[in-house]
């Protein structure tokens, strides 16, 4: 958990570690580089056709399973199985014979599981070899001709009518590989347009270089793909392709100066890889179940402990023990944080304006514990119930800080794509108190666009372990 504040004060400048951000369009608190796009958003084909496909190729395998009577009960959990086990994402041309290796990979995988389940539970209907075999070979040719059949119905949609994409980086580089892809219409991209800083020379494609000119880009020619074609982009253009893929796009990295080894991905002869850039929405569900959860459970065991820290603020400071603020949370809006009171501002202004942190003079012994222990945090519980907050993310601000770092430190606004926390990244990483605050939002930003479950109970362990080693601030 961490301090009352998270805003240097006047005195104590925040650290400049030689990070930049040179952005093409400059942040702005007004739209925060938000497109709005007046249609759904779909970065990508529907699922439907291949996950019908996989769920029909189970359907022939079945019939080489042992009894009639027992045959729906073993493709049923075929199905299951396959499903399990579908791929990842699609890459940027998918293709049949790409995919082979890992679509016969996990049948594979399916039929030595249900091969294995059957032999441990109905040992007189345990496949043979040759039955593990021809059940295995039935079913991976079923699947690669359902897929292949989607495959070649897309493939033939992106051929009638490719991919409207965006290249964002330096102008002259992007024009390059703009080119190669033009001259290769079979990998299904077209390109409208580049979002760059400098024009670089005549012709080509049009050079966008405002924030109207992309949105405009955006809903006039239906952009569903942004390539990026310099790694510098990723840093230098991280609000901008944030926004781009809330607005529902799909962000590829182009290796367009030397090819990357790592990578099978290719589009035109390019080396390419998905980037994750924006909240993956997907786990949303189960990150606020967590929060309910641990924070229900917290609130319930700590409750002697807010009672008994309640009682004595109370007799040692008077009325006036939970301390309530406004601080800015999820896409900007403003919500009520509560905290127990450790320090009584002159004015309103004061507690709006004015940081103050563990070692006031004027804090009493018990208060001084209370921030140094981050007990004083305790009460965040209720806000994370709530909805208000969660348990890692984050840390909120006051609106007067929220603006005046919003047009000073580039992609500090983007933090608030997230639901703020207790304890986030930049706190277990030391930043609390007189720390950068270019620093906090830079490893904000990195959680929220690598966020997972694990990540986030990660967090939440070492933060105990700095809570248990006394390290508040």
């Amino acid at each position: 958990m961490t301090a009352e504040s998270t805003v240097p004060s006047p005195g104590a400048q925040p650290r400049d570690h030689g990070y930049s951000a040179v952005t093409v369009l400059p942040p702005r608190p007004a739209d925060g580089f938000r497109f709005p796009v007046h249609r759904p958003p779909a970065p990508g084909p529907s699922p439907l056709p291949l996950l019908t496909a996989d769920l029909a190729a189970a359907l022939p395998a079945a019939c080489t399973l042992g009894p009639a009577d027992h045959r729906p009960v073993l493709a049923a959990l075929l199905m299951s199985a396959t499903l399990l086990l579908r791929p990842g994402a699609d890459r940027p041309v998918p293709g049949v014979l790409d995919e082979l290796p890992a679509v016969c990979g996990r049948i594979a995988v399916v039929w030595l599981g249900l091969a294995a389940l059957l032999a441990a539970y109905a040992p007189d209907r345990a496949l043979s070899p040759y039955g593990l075999l021809l059940g295995w070979a039935l079913h991976a040719a079923a699947c690669c001709a359902g897929r292949g059949l989607v495959r070649g119905h897309r493939h033939r949609a992106l051929l009638r009518r490719p991919c409207p994409a965006l290249l964002v980086g330096p102008a002259a580089t992007a024009q390059r590989v703009a080119a190669g892809l033009l001259r290769h219409p079979r990998c299904g991209v077209r390109p409208v347009g580049v979002v760059a800083e400098d024009i670089g020379g005549t012709g080509g494609l049009p050079v966008l270089t405002t924030g109207t000119e992309v949105k405009r880009a955006l809903v006039r020619d239906g952009v569903r793909t942004v390539l990026t074609v310099d790694p510098a982009v990723r840093t230098a253009q991280g609000p901008l392709l944030r926004a781009l893929a809330e607005s529902g796009c799909a962000v590829w990295e182009v290796d367009a100066e030397s090819p990357a080894y790592e990578t099978r991905d290719q589009l035109a002869g390019f080396s390419c890889r998905r980037l994750e850039v924006g909240v993956r929405r997907r786990g949303s569900a189960v990150k606020r179940a967590l929060d309910v959860l641990v924070s229900g459970i917290l609130l319930v065991l700590a409750g002697p402990v807010l009672l008994g820290c309640a009682a004595t603020l109370r007799i040692i400071g008077g009325p006036g023990v939970v301390f309530r603020q406004e601080r800015i949370g999820q896409d900007g809006r403003p919500f009520t944080l509560l905290k127990f009171r450790t320090h009584r501002p002159a004015d309103e202004h004061e507690a709006a304006t004015r940081w103050s942190v563990a070692g006031e003079p004027e804090m009493s012994r018990f208060c001084r514990f209370l921030r140094c222990t981050s007990m004083d945090e305790l009460l965040q519980l209720w806000n994370v119930l709530r909805g208000d907050m969660s348990l890692v993310g984050p840390r909120p601000e006051r609106p007067f800080f929220v603006t005046q770092f919003s047009q000073t430190y580039p992609g500090y606004a983007a933090r608030h794509r997230m639901r703020t926390g207790i304890t986030g990244l930049a706190q277990i990483n030391g930043l609390r108190g007189d720390t950068s605050i270019e620093d906090r939002a830079r490893f904000d930003n990195a959680y929220i666009d690598n966020w997972s479950l694990w990540q986030d109970v990660c967090i939440l362990l070492r933060t105990a372990a700095a809570l248990v080693r006394s390290t508040g601030s």
